[in-house]
């Protein structure tokens, strides 16, 4: 009975967070995205990342 009671509460919050999110974020821009095509092109990431062959 606690399991299906926490489960319940889990969708509950979960749904709710999407709903407020859903309602206080910015709406996408799509045109102001790259392009899937061009995924991974373009200048070379610089900085502190630990996996950098650069």
């Amino acid at each position: 009975m606690r399991f299906r009671f926490l489960a319940i509460a889990f969708w509950i919050v979960l749904v709710g967070f999407f709903a407020w999110d859903w309602t206080h974020s910015a709406p996408v821009n799509v045109r102001a995205e790259p392009p899937l095509i061009a995924a991974g092109s373009g200048v070379a990431p610089s900085g502190g990342h630990c996996a950098s062959t650069f």
